[in-house]
């Protein structure tokens, strides 16, 4: 009885200093498999302010009538009253378009309702200016009250979307090989930092992301200057 309550303890400190053993090696391996990976995530910002150099400007007037032949007529005049007032002022023809007029039978679209329409027709108007002068195209906005003396008057949009001046920024890969420079160097000044205070030294770069460019206005007011922005992300492996 006794040589086999000694064979079992005996199995079972085996089994025990086995599984020490295997313990102590999963450790380490963890241990060592941080030690390899040891990395720091830095993120680099780069900004820059940048002028427009693209405008598109759509010249929407509107006129009302109830023969259709004369509408066309007085929407004729009102269009070459606006070309010719474009070209007075420096724009091309090559940055001047027309769309064909919009047409709307107000008393077909009131046939359920006993309200009457002073008017039936209704047209909606657009010559659109897209041009690289941006500093002429603004120009032209503020005096486009000498339309009004002319007996045009430019209207924006009834739901206040798509009637106002666009600026366009069109030169971002001009630019993006620089911004991604300063970005990056920014992120390793990151990450430089973050080694220093963990007693580590900056190794080589594992993955790096230059992230997305974003262009927006500057601000409401000043919708011609626009925000390139641009967020690079770096993966830098740490040693001791």
């Amino acid at each position: 009885m006794k040589s086999i309550q000694i064979k079992y303890v005996g199995e079972a400190l085996i089994l025990a200093a086995g599984l020490f053993l295997a313990g102590g090696a999963i450790s380490k391996g963890i241990v060592q498999f941080k030690e390899m990976d040891r990395t720091v995530t830095a993120k680099g910002l780069s900004e820059k302010e940048v002028k427009a150099d693209k405008v598109t400007w759509p010249l929407k007037f509107k006129e009302l009538g109830n023969d259709p032949a004369e509408l066309y007529e007085t929407i004729a005049k009102d269009t070459r009253t606006i070309v010719e007032f474009l070209k007075a002022n420096g724009i091309s023809d090559e940055e001047i378009s027309q769309a064909p007029p919009q047409m709307v039978d107000q008393q077909a679209n009131m046939s359920y309702s006993s309200e009457t329409v002073r008017y039936r027709y209704k047209a909606n108007c657009v010559v659109t200016v897209v041009s690289k002068n941006v500093d002429l195209v603004r120009k032209l906005v503020n005096k486009q009250a000498d339309l009004m003396r002319q007996g045009v008057t430019i209207i924006g949009n009834e739901y206040d979307e798509g009637g106002n001046v666009s600026y366009e920024f069109t030169g971002l890969n001009e630019i993006k090989p620089e911004m991604i420079a300063e970005a990056t160097k920014n992120a390793r000044k990151t990450a430089e930092r973050f080694a220093e205070d963990s007693d580590s030294k900056l190794g080589k770069i594992r993955t790096a992301d230059q992230g997305q460019f974003s262009i927006e206005s500057r601000d409401q007011n000043t919708p011609w200057l626009k925000n390139v922005r641009v967020v690079t992300t770096v993966v830098y492996y740490l040693k001791d």
